[in-house]
């Protein structure tokens, strides 16, 4: 169940035990920003399943307009890379882009529960499933 994954330069490494608890897509308007696509997907684990095997990665705070809750995004201040977040909200839970992953077809992620949040903002181009979990903004109030 274990896997690793880390940014495109390599200065950072993690390694992941255990099972994720979900995906969650967001299509929040910030999120189409930090990713530069039409959403964010995001793994999401226990904050202990994850051990960064290098420096740790950057973070940048940003506070929410809608809650006024802060988000850290952590990343590789060299290449730029997103590596994931840290909710206020749930601040025990970690979450790791899976663009981030080495073995992008790790078959943990096959059948886990996928959360799409903030569809309110989805591009109009971008399909989402009927058959999936939606929130026109984040399950968490």
């Amino acid at each position: 169940m274990a896997t690793n994954g880390g940014c495109v330069c390599r200065k950072i490494r993690y390694s992941i035990s255990g099972g994720p608890l979900r995906v969650t897509i967001c299509h929040c308007s910030w999120c189409q920003r930090r990713t530069g696509s039409a959403f964010g997907v995001e793994v999401v684990f226990e904050k202990n399943q994850i051990q960064f095997q290098s420096d740790p990665p950057s973070v940048y705070r940003h506070t929410s307009d809608l809650s006024g809750r802060w988000l850290d995004q952590h990343f590789c201040s060299t290449c730029g890379s997103n590596i994931g977040l840290t909710l206020e909200a749930v601040s025990s839970i970690q979450s790791i882009s899976v663009g981030s992953l080495d073995d992008q077809n790790w078959p943990e992620l096959a059948g886990l529960e996928r959360r799409h949040v903030f569809v309110r903002s989805a591009r109009q181009w971008s399909e989402i499933p009927n058959d999936v979990e939606q929130y026109e903004e984040h399950f968490r109030k």
